[in-house]
């Protein structure tokens, strides 16, 4: 995950840290420089700003005073608690924070050596599939004498002020951070899979088995540092509005323990074994805290044993840091943001995955087969001119993660132009042998589609059976442009990838070997009444479809004479007068049996509706019956671009 990072504007610390020390002068950044500019585009700060350096803020100046802590932080005059919140979520993993602040005892303050002091620090965030180096000078923006920005609760601590600088500086200026996703940031930070959670709509805390299970995926999220984020939603006139309940509405807080809790006293609490889901947050105010059960000094805690609560860490003060049980969390918190570190690592126990990162763009022309800006599936002329990715799942299940991400757009927030695209993606389950864009969708089964919104990233976890399948990543509307990157993460390598060509390509052989007229795509749906192949009544079925040499085959179908194969094969046929045959066979340890099969001219004048077909004998007894029938449809074009 972690690579070299590439120099933002092409600025490299070390050779302006060297150039600053010999020239003995502190650096000052030309690329975000101390004017208004790098303040505001609309709404100025409520005061006279002054940049200052932090000699002038604070004695004894530090990265960090007794090391990093989520405890650190306060947010200051931005509505940016969303950043805040995931700098919380950083502190808590120095994998991460060592990494976005690199050669941090390097950039350290050293007292004893004053003059190696250069005034430049630098920062690196993942932007879209990279990591990229930001080099930022310390000056800072005050009023009063104190920082405006966010700062840390000890004055002459100033990591969280000079990371909040360079991000803002690569979204263009500070007033660009007001308003965010902490999911997005703790992307930048970590080039995590992000998955947004709408807890409001799902209704976890009103169904026992389905929040049981949120919060086992939720408590291995953690387990493997991943961080988590959740707000309630406000309307414009309620940001900030503190409840009854302590909690706080248009806000994000970030998720610093996941924890099933001993209850009961001493070696009894252990015989017993009763435990209870509880969730720990932080306001980033670090102050104002939810007042419910399990609270800092609610009765709750009495259940809980002394060894255990101080595991726990319980804390009797106003320090934005609380617990709640599981179900309140899920009852009161509309949204959640769950960031998994996805482990790709071969040099590993724990679980990896196979990954592929996918750059694309969804661009306009006139020329319908060479557009790719479609929108989505309520469009259905223009739908499946999108990019189209195959992959494919190898194993009989597998787990497939999908993160659609399109381009940060904070930084042209002050032309007007910051609003995220409205996105989602599609995912077809198609022939087994496809290998050329989908034109139409015929029986392609839609397996699975994500709620278009106008996030940063849209992320899909599915079961899939094996099989070949598509994503189609789309804007809502049709002709809207823009960049986004796919991800796609399987236990076994999916061979995921783009397909460009619309048809098999024409070569000079083609004269000789010949091109083919006509594409048939058929479907097998499944087929009943076998002949039974074993001594408990039933048998190991599955399916081949076969066309001039080529053929597909479908999985067996475990002790059953009745199969659904739900299988799809698609051919491009040169002598479209040679026929398409459907084999049923038995599965079988020593030699498999042949159950039956059905023969199809293919023709376009064939019925394209589903059809019911007898079984019969192969060779010259192929007019004879078998036992069973076959449930298909088959659809033939002399257009090869029309499947």
């Amino acid at each position: 995950m972690f690579s070299t990072a590439t120099s933002y504007k092409n600025q490299h610390y070390s050779e302006l840290k060297r150039k600053c020390l010999e020239d003995k002068e502190l650096f000052e950044d030309p690329e975000f420089p101390v004017t208004n500019a790098s303040l505001f585009y609309r709404k100025p700060p409520p005061g006279m700003v002054e940049w200052k350096r932090p000699r002038e803020v604070s004695d004894g100046p530090h990265l960090f005073v007794e090391g990093i802590s989520s405890h650190d932080l306060n947010q200051g005059l931005l509505g940016n608690c969303w950043f805040v919140a995931a700098c919380s979520c950083l502190a808590l993993k120095p994998d991460l924070w060592q990494k976005v602040i690199p050669d941090w005892k390097e950039q350290e303050w050293d007292s004893k050596h004053p003059e190696n002091y250069a005034g430049i620090f630098h920062f690196q965030f993942w932007v879209f599939g990279e990591w990229v180096d930001v080099v930022v000078d310390d000056r800072l923006p005050t009023i009063n004498g104190e920082l405006i920005y966010c700062h840390s609760k000890v004055n002459n601590e100033f990591w969280s002020a000079l990371l909040e600088k360079a991000y803002a500086k690569l979204s263009g200026c500070y007033e660009s951070l007001d308003g965010g996703n902490t999911g997005d940031a703790v992307v930048d930070f970590s080039g995590a899979v992000a998955e947004a959670i709408n807890l409001e709509a799902e209704a976890f805390h009103k169904d026992q088995g389905r929040m049981d299970k949120l919060f086992e995926d939720l408590f291995n999220v953690y387990d493997r540092d991943g961080i988590i984020s959740c707000s309630i939603k406000a309307s414009p006139s309620e940001i900030e509005a503190r409840l009854a309940c302590g909690l706080v509405k248009g806000h994000a807080y970030s998720v610093t323990s996941v924890k099933k809790v001993r209850l009961g006293h001493g070696l009894m609490a252990y015989f017993q074994n009763e435990t209870i889901p509880l969730i720990r947050m932080r306001n980033p105010w670090g102050k104002i805290e939810w007042n419910g059960a399990w609270s800092d000094s609610s009765a709750e805690w009495k259940k809980v044993g002394s060894m255990e609560r101080n595991k726990l860490g319980i804390t009797v003060q106003d320090d934005g840091e609380f617990w709640m049980e599981f179900r309140d969390w899920c009852k009161y918190f509309t949204d959640a943001d769950v960031c998994r570190l996805i482990n790709t690592s071969l040099l590993t126990i724990d679980k990896t995955w196979n990954e592929v990162m996918i750059f694309g763009s969804w661009t306009k022309n006139a020329e319908p087969l060479r557009n790719r800006c479609g929108g989505c599936m309520n469009h259905k002329h223009t739908f499946l001119q999108n990019p189209q990715y195959l992959f494919e799942v190898t194993k009989e299940v597998d787990e497939v993660l999908i993160s659609l991400q399109q381009r940060d757009m904070k930084i042209h927030r002050r032309t007007g132009q910051g609003e995220n695209l409205t996105i989602g993606f599609a995912v077809f389950k198609v022939e087994l042998n496809r290998k050329y864009r989908m034109h139409d969708i015929i029986t392609q089964l839609n397996v699975q589609t994500t709620t278009y919104i106008n996030a940063r990233t849209v992320f899909m976890r599915a079961t899939l059976p094996k099989g070949r399948y598509i994503i189609i990543p789309s804007t809502f509307k049709p002709e809207i442009l823009g960049e986004f990157m796919l991800r796609v993460y399987t236990n076994v390598d999916s061979g995921c990838r783009e397909l460009t060509e619309h048809q098999p390509r024409m070569t000079c052989w083609s004269k000789l070997t010949g091109y083919p007229v006509a594409v048939s795509q058929i479907y097998v749906h499944g087929a009943e009444g076998l002949e039974n192949q074993d001594r408990t009544g039933g048998a190991d079925p599955y399916v081949i479809v076969s066309c001039e040499g080529s053929s597909v085959r479908s999985t067996v179908k475990a002790d059953t004479v009745k199969p659904v194969f739900d299988t799809r094969a698609i051919f491009y046929r040169k002598k479209p007068t040679k026929p398409i045959t459907v084999e049923v066979w038995n599965s079988n340890a020593v030699k498999d049996q042949f159950l039956g099969q059905v023969v199809l001219t293919g023709s376009v004048k064939d019925s394209t509706n589903p059809q019911r077909l007898q079984l019969r004998k192969r060779g010259r007894a192929m007019a004879d019956e078998m036992p069973g029938s076959i449930t298909l449809r088959i659809v033939t074009c002399t257009e090869l671009t029309d499947m």
